[in-house]
């Protein structure tokens, strides 16, 4: 059975309006193979299960709405004071002139366009598979999109421990942009790396990032999202776990119009452990989706979901979290907690936990709760001569501080708490 007329009309100007690549082999094979899926199972609508807290009409359309630049008084970028190999796009490409020297990290690493032009590349064996992957059980047409039309990226083959950490560094210059990145990161047996994130990226941004951690390897992943406050995103992260591995992102967002984050994790080798967070704060035209999934497949795995919101004047918060647990994935760990702190009766938190468990020797456990800013507790701290918006600050931050906690390096942890900082300095209660 074909799509619905209204889908079919959609999809077919969405693709018309996005370049179709060319290239070597083994990535037209890719492209090929994720055009016709695409064909098959259509654009999100509103009334699709896992978008109906989301409206994904303005990543349907064939162009993007405008995103006004940022126009307020610049605070330094994140990470500035880090040791790091800057690799910068701006609006979805590659910029040479304000990147390092790639191979200060010490890994190996490959832009998408570049990598594309020949017939033979080991990304062969990842992009778009971890992507395909994760189609199922639950639709991603987005990522499956990107997989057709992305033209850049990075590819990271990481076979000892990182020398710096890698990070991608996103800027939007033009208020009609829409970038459309695709990473491809592989860390060999033992292997260990950091990649950091930050910038608005486009107007409208599709990110797709497929992550192989082999049997030992550890990744890390830091994000910020923020500042261009009209900007759209929607950004998908497929990854695929080895035994005893270790694998943990965090991601801060701060403003956009509208964002949707994807996550969807495989723990498939013994041992291994997942760990996905996120802090989100938000003022007015606000919404934010945070949409995981994380199947345990092998035995004595562990999982983690911490996802806070602080929401204002109207902002919407959405998580869909998902633990499934296969059979024989016996003493499976998994935890999973979504709250909002919401700051004004005008503001919505929409959730969607879920456990499916096939195994009888488990550990799983959810919760999610949404709730106004304690006023015992800001009582007390005025009492005390705390200033109130410094006092609400101190609440916000630990409100938030479960999910930060999920950061290792405690220095950029604390960046992180800063950034909070500033954002409620620009954005306090009347």
């Amino acid at each position: 059975m074909g799509l619905p007329k209204a889908k079919q009309e959609a999809l077919e100007a969405r693709l018309d309006a996005a370049p179709r690549p060319e290239g070597g082999k083994w990535i037209r094979k890719a492209r090929d193979d994720a055009r016709a899926r695409l064909t098959a199972m259509g654009l999100p609508a509103k009334r699709d299960e896992y978008w109906r807290y989301t409206d994904p009409t303005g990543f349907n359309a064939p162009v993007p709405a405008a995103a006004a630049l940022f126009a307020g008084v610049p605070e330094p970028m994140p990470f500035e004071g880090f040791e790091r190999v800057r690799l910068v796009f701006v609006d979805g490409v590659f910029d040479p002139d304000q990147s390092d020297r790639p191979e200060l990290a010490g890994v190996e690493i490959t832009r998408l366009a570049e990598a594309a032009q020949v017939d033979i590349h080991w990304a062969r064996d990842l992009y778009g598979v971890l992507e395909t992957r994760g189609q199922t059980p639950v639709a991603r047409p987005f990522a499956v999109l990107n997989t057709a039309i992305a033209e850049d990226g990075v590819l990271i083959r990481v076979t000892g421990k990182a020398a710096r950490p890698v990070s991608l560094v996103y800027q939007h210059s033009s208020e009609t942009s829409d970038a459309v990145l695709h990473h491809v990161i592989r860390l060999e047996p033992g292997a260990e790396m950091t990649l950091l994130e930050n910038g608005p990226g486009a107007a409208r941004l599709n990110k797709v990032m497929e992550v192989d951690v082999a049997d030992g390897a550890r990744f890390h992943h830091i994000r910020t999202m923020g500042r261009d406050h009209q900007r759209r995103a929607v950004t998908h992260i497929f990854a695929r776990l080895g035994t005893e591995s270790l694998f943990k992102s965090f991601t801060m967002t701060a403003n956009g119009r509208m964002t949707r984050n994807e996550a969807v994790i495989e723990l498939l080798g013994d041992d291994a452990v997942a760990h996905v967070a996120g802090a989100a704060v938000g003022d007015g035209e606000f919404h934010h989706d945070d949409t995981v999934f994380v199947t345990h497949a092998a035995e004595r795995c562990e999982s983690r979901q911490v996802y806070k919101k602080v929401l204002k004047n109207g902002a919407t918060g959405v998580f869909q979290g998902k633990i499934l647990v296969k059979q024989g994935a016996q003493k499976t760990d998994g935890y999973q907690i979504s709250q909002s702190l919401l700051l004004d009766g005008d503001s919505n938190f929409l959730v969607k936990p879920e456990l499916e468990i096939y195994a009888d020797d488990v550990k799983c456990s959810h919760g999610s709760t949404s709730g106004a800013m304690d006023e015992e507790a800001l009582y007390y701290l005025r009492s005390r001569g705390v200033p109130k918006s410094e006092a609400e600050g101190l609440l916000v931050l630990a409100f938030l501080a479960e999910a930060i906690a999920e950061i290792e390096d405690e220095a950029i942890a604390e960046e992180i708490r800063s950034r909070v900082e500033n954002w409620l300095a620009r954005h306090q209660r009347a």
